[in-house]
């Protein structure tokens, strides 16, 4: 009920592929990764490309130890943080790109580009987020090609997917191609552990 009320990041850019996650997707994600895997509460959660903040803002209010988002857009950031207040939770929050993210966390939750604008960019964020979290989960799109991509991909960037949950997102109307006033898209949900 609670991240429903959450305020969508106000002008999402198509090439950062800035799209607003719904909330029973988002809870969905949190859910599996927390009552599930137990890999939330009480832990260090990283929430890569955060955009207005709901994956990042489930994770505190599911018992995370601490919860950092970052995402480049920094009118999305301050909608994050403003969500944040409303919410009452306390997360840190980065204005940057992901390389900007350091040290170590025990989880990375996020919700990545899907690479259709710019070829790759889900990879790099599995990359950065393999390199400083333990355990990822992030969103894809389904598709077998995708998945037998990431299959090959993700032990090179130094992961093993542990398991694919398929799920459904609803995304709303964001940008002046979109003609309808949402879309339902079949994702994959990844939880990805690090090898190395």
């Amino acid at each position: 009920m609670l991240l429903s009320q959450l305020s969508p990041s106000p002008k999402p850019r198509l090439k950062w592929e800035g799209y607003t996650l719904d909330p029973e997707a988002a809870a969905e994600i949190v859910h599996v990764a927390s009552w599930i895997n137990d890999d939330i509460r009480g832990k260090t959660v990283a929430d890569l490309g955060c955009g207005a903040g709901i994956l990042a803002i489930a994770a505190a209010l599911t018992g995370a130890k601490e919860v950092v988002g970052v995402d480049i857009d920094k009118e999305a950031v301050k909608i994050a943080k403003t969500n944040a207040e409303k919410s009452g939770v306390n997360i840190g929050l980065i204005t940057g790109d992901i390389e900007c993210v350091r040290g170590r966390f025990d989880t990375t939750l996020m919700n990545p580009p899907f690479g259709t604008r710019k070829r790759g960019a889900d990879v790099l964020f599995l990359k950065k987020a393999l390199e400083i979290s333990d355990v990822v989960y992030s969103l894809h799109k389904k598709s077998s090609s995708i998945r037998e991509f990431l299959k090959r991909k993700v032990p090179r960037i130094g992961g093993k997917i542990d398991h694919v949950r398929e799920l459904e997102i609803t995304i709303r109307r964001t940008y002046s191609f979109h003609k309808k006033r949402d879309y339902n898209v079949k994702v994959d949900l990844y939880r990805t552990l690090r090898t190395c």
